[in-house]
């Protein structure tokens, strides 16, 4: 059995801004039932009746309002663009402890932000984690398994809101990573931003030559991934990180004139490309989980002797092999854990037994 990490856990969590991210971060808060209740803010009605309809959020709001005075977790997943606004518009309503994050990929403007309008308990966030293919419907509690989730306090982020988060990052499955906002801002500059400009000029050389679109093979489909991004929101991004985007680029340029002065020295070029082997063959891969999602059941566990025992007889006479259990959540009056179940029908028959004999159960996926 895995130790188990002291969650934190919410009774009322907002996600403002019910996307890829948000929903996926809802979609964690609820599988390993750290919330109570999730309110679901967007302006879009749109995006908020699909986030109800695959059971996401709970409750929709269109606006902020007096409303927010209850949330004991924010959540603003909402395009860096308009992450300030959004600030602006809620600071107003929230309590006093409401601890509160973003998932926005540039950290130095959100932060600034929340120190001008006074909100303390904010702990600057970007769970290095994403997909192509948008929108809620592609939401998963799976995307932020194993992912380096950065948080970038400044000098005034009190220690005890730092560690609330750290913790709610672990609890979702994600590994927390420190550092100040600037230092963030300057490597995602290259490790995210840059990539995302070079797979554009790539693009845009092959758009122009209708033949190079005819040889454009695997090799060059995995380089240009991220340019099929949604292109308003890619915008936005580089253009919110263009004073360090800007000096990655003179450094990308710099190492591009190296390598074609390589082209007349074989060697230097074979030393060259023997140093990208081994740092490319190095770089870390993220594993999301080690069993598949859909395998998996999260049961809600009471406050009493032998629950685990009794879980695991109740399933064990009905011949449903438990591969894994892990601990998720602990509280004053229960807690919860995941089951790693042998075969997928499983999990509809653990479930159906389980909650015949009181509990309440959550399928993972």
């Amino acid at each position: 059995m895995s130790s188990p990490v002291i969650p934190e856990t919410f009774d009322t969590v907002v996600v403002a801004g019910v996307g890829l991210i948000g929903g996926s971060v809802a979609l964690g808060l609820r599988e390993r039932l750290l919330a109570r209740r999730i309110i679901g803010l967007d302006a879009s009605a749109a995006a908020l009746e699909e986030a109800l309809a695959l059971g996401v959020i709970d409750e929709a709001r269109t606006a902020p309002g007096e409303w927010l005075g209850r949330a004991d977790l924010v959540v603003l997943a909402v395009p860096v663009k308009v992450l300030a606004s959004l600030a602006r518009s809620l600071a107003p309503h929230l309590a006093p402890g409401t601890l509160i994050t973003d998932v926005g990929s540039v950290k130095m403007g959100i932060a600034a932000e929340f120190e001008a309008l006074g909100v303390r308990a904010f702990v600057p966030g970007h769970p290095m984690t994403g997909s192509e293919r948008g929108g809620v419907a592609n939401a998963s509690a799976g995307l932020l398994e194993n992912a380096v989730w950065v948080l970038t306090p400044t000098e005034r982020t009190p220690l005890t809101a730092l560690s609330r988060m750290r913790r709610l990052v672990e609890q979702l499955g994600a590994a927390p990573v420190v550092m100040p906002p600037d230092a963030h801002d300057k490597l995602v500059a290259t490790v995210s931003h840059l990539p995302y400009l070079a797979s554009l000029a790539l693009t845009h050389m092959v758009a122009r030559d209708e033949r190079l679109s005819l040889l454009a093979a695997g090799g060059f489909r995995d380089l240009t991934r991220v340019a099929s991004g949604d292109p308003l929101m890619s915008r936005d991004m580089v253009v919110e990180n263009k004073v360090a985007l800007r000096e990655a680029l003179h450094s990308f340029s710099r190492q591009l004139s190296h390598l074609a002065d390589t082209l007349d020295d074989p060697e230097e070029l074979l030393l060259a490309a023997s140093e990208g082997k081994r740092t490319r063959d190095n770089l870390p891969v993220v594993k999301r989980s080690l069993l598949p999602p859909k395998y998996d059941l999260v049961v809600a566990v009471p406050d009493k002797p032998n629950q685990i025992g009794a879980i695991t007889r109740i399933l064990g006479e009905a011949s449903i092999n438990i591969k894994d259990i892990e601990v998720l959540a602990i509280r004053e009056h229960g807690g919860a854990i995941r089951l790693g179940l042998e075969e997928a029908g499983d999990v509809d028959r653990a479930a159906a037994l389980l909650r015949e004999e009181g509990y309440t159960t959550r399928n993972r996926g």
